[in-house]
């Protein structure tokens, strides 16, 4: 049924029916939903207040305004709702089910290295994989996630273990998190001459908080200071209880460097998880699991690092992770040999995908590359609506009008691109915590893995200024040539320091100038004299400081101040004009005001300008 609604334009009314739209939906979203014209929606908007083209991206609170307007309850869906509906409308099910208990079989534990930075993580499992990645890292700090299986013997008995390297630094937290969440055991690396820093703790509460049980190796046993037993009693106070002591928790004294009890750290492992954890997956299901790191090669295109969680992967198989899609190629493991099929708890290199996944994103098999593509395109369409919801600028007829009072940008707009997912998501996090106040705010509306591109470029143009920041990649020839020609600023780095100082100072040159008034002297009324076309002109005593001509100034009068917001229009000494007079020395000061008593006090002051922490 067509009522009017706002301003008298007609459209159908809901009577409370709800109506599910995703999130940065358009209003051509919104009228196919209710069978309305998409004109008369934006007409709508318009008399409420709200600038929205019909293919704009319309935020969460305008579609439910525009809903209550039509009596519809709107509710929007969150991505990963939207998500299993569109897997379910192809018949697909993601998550735990793994079929019969027929069908389970024992897998691998899935080990993150946590700890601080320093602390001999890399060289941990350099020593345990014999690889050394130390070497081509940027400031010597490990800045991507890495996924190994190592064997071992465990009382006769031969057993793998899936190591997930997580960055140390307290920048990579995102990226720490990711790997307690995709984790069953946890090595917590305590070096014994440093003990517990920022960095340990912060491990020890993603640990804690995705359930999982922490084996604790107490690394550089070998060197000039080392106590391990400081730092089996520093951890008891965080929960962490040695056998020794009467606890479960297992302590393991090791040295990366001389390659000392690593065995002894591996048994540790595979015990902790044999006793607490009851490891088992259905390897004859379609493959599921989680993208650890995804990266653009030269060579080879899109190259993901996956985690089989359930089921087995094969080459051949028609897989979708994310925004990505394809046809596994092929499957490298961690020492680059190829590979057929990857069972539970197997971390492998697949190639074959269309584009590059985010880290932690989730991957599965599916029947063919058709529906592989259907479920990337529309999680792609997603994505770009949730950028150009992002980019948006201000919709609102108020806030346009503030806007153009204010005449500038008090928003820093960026656009991120790495070398590896997990290195920009790790710097979007720490990014977003910069905190310099209210007045200015940071939005990151774009990131992505690979080169910069000419897309890259023209949705900074089209937000009107947004920063690109490239971490370990530089622009395609087109791009940069884009870039010179219409303005757009692009930043290179490739330690995230350097990048979270930069943006942490524009922020702050965003900022508007504060000021403090400084006093500069004052001056007691004595005399008062009438001048021609001047008005009142005091005949004055300076008594502290110096009055200046052309300085801001108020008149105080028995400690209230009469008049404020004036200005040292004339100052004179005698009969010449004098540009500042000091203390000690009479003068006659015109201020623009008349009723000047005597006894009165003129205090000369300026504002200068107050420098930011």
């Amino acid at each position: 049924m067509q009522a009017p609604a706002a301003g008298g334009v007609s459209a159908p009314r809901g009577n409370g029916r709800t109506i599910r739209l995703p999130q940065g939906a358009t209003l051509t979203d919104f009228a196919e939903k209710i069978g309305a014209n998409p004109a008369s929606l934006v007409a709508i908007m318009m008399h409420l207040g709200k600038m929205v083209t019909a293919t704009q991206s319309v935020d969460t609170d305008d579609l439910q305004l525009l809903g209550a307007e039509l009596d519809f309850d709107v509710q929007v869906v969150s991505p990963e709702d939207e998500d299993r509906a569109l897997l379910e409308s192809f018949d697909i099910e993601y998550g735990e089910d793994e079929g019969d208990e027929g069908n389970l079989q024992s897998r691998p534990p899935v080990v993150t290295v946590m700890g601080h930075v320093d602390h001999g993580k890399t060289k941990l499992l350099d020593a345990i994989r014999n690889a050394n990645v130390v070497a081509g890292e940027a400031g010597g700090i490990t800045q991507h996630i890495g996924a190994y299986q190592v064997e071992t013997v465990v009382d006769g008995e031969d057993r793998k273990i899936t190591f997930i390297d997580t960055p140390g630094h307290e920048a990579f937290s995102a990226m720490r998190a990711r790997g307690a969440d995709t984790t069953d055991l946890v090595v917590l690396v305590v070096a014994a001459d440093d003990g517990v820093k920022p960095q340990t703790t912060e491990a020890i509460d993603h640990a804690t908080a995705a359930g999982v049980p922490i084996v604790v190796a107490v690394n550089k046993i070998d060197k000039e200071g080392a106590d391990p037993q400081r730092v089996r009693a520093q951890l008891t106070e965080y929960g962490l209880v040695a056998e020794e002591f009467g606890g479960t928790t297992q302590f393991v004294d090791v040295s990366a460097r001389e390659g000392l009890n690593i065995d002894g750290l591996l048994e540790s492992i595979v015990l902790t998880a044999d006793a607490e954890l009851e490891l088992v997956a259905n390897p004859d299901m379609p493959a599921q699991g989680s993208a650890i790191e995804a990266h653009l090669d030269k060579g080879r295109g899109a190259v993901a690092t996956v985690l089989v969680q359930r089921g087995t992967l094969r080459v051949g198989d028609s897989i979708v992770c994310g925004v990505a899609h394809g046809r596994v190629r092929a499957m490298h493991d961690e020492n680059g040999n190829l590979v057929e099929e990857a069972e539970p708890s197997r971390p492998v290199l697949v190639l074959g995908l269309t584009a590059v996944p985010g880290a932690g994103d989730n991957f599965l098999v599916v029947d063919d590359d058709r529906v592989a593509r259907q479920i990337a395109d529309k999680r792609t369409a997603r994505k770009r609506n949730a950028e150009l919801l992002k980019s948006r600028k201000s919709s609102s007829l108020e806030e346009l009008f503030k806007d153009l009072e204010r005449g500038e940008r008090d928003e820093l707009l960026l656009i991120l691109k790495g070398d590896v997912s997990g290195s920009v998501e790790a710097l979007e996090d720490s990014l977003l915590k910069i905190d310099v106040g209210d007045e200015v705010s940071l939005r990151v509306i774009r990131r992505g893995v690979g080169a910069i591109t000419q897309n890259d470029v023209n949705l900074s143009l089209a937000s009107e200024g947004a920063v690109i920041i490239g971490f370990n990649v530089r622009p395609e020839r087109n791009a940069q040539e884009m870039a010179d020609r219409e303005g757009v600023d692009i930043r290179y780095y490739s330690v995230i320091y350097q990048a979270i100082e930069e943006v942490e100072a524009a922020l702050k040159g965003m900022l508007k100038p504060e000021f403090e008034e400084a006093q500069l002297g004052t001056a007691e009324v004595r005399e008062i004299f009438k001048v021609p076309r001047i008005g009142n002109v005091a005949g004055s005593m300076v008594t502290s400081g110096v009055i200046q001509r052309n300085a801001k100034a108020r008149i105080v009068r028995d400690g209230v101040v009469v008049s404020d917001n004036l200005t040292v229009s004339s100052l004179r000494r005698f009969k010449d004009d004098a540009t500042e007079v000091r203390e000690g020395f009479e003068c006659g000061i015109g201020v623009g005001y008349n009723d000047i008593k005597l006894g009165d006090t003129i205090e000369c002051f300026e504002m200068r300008e107050k420098p930011r922490d």
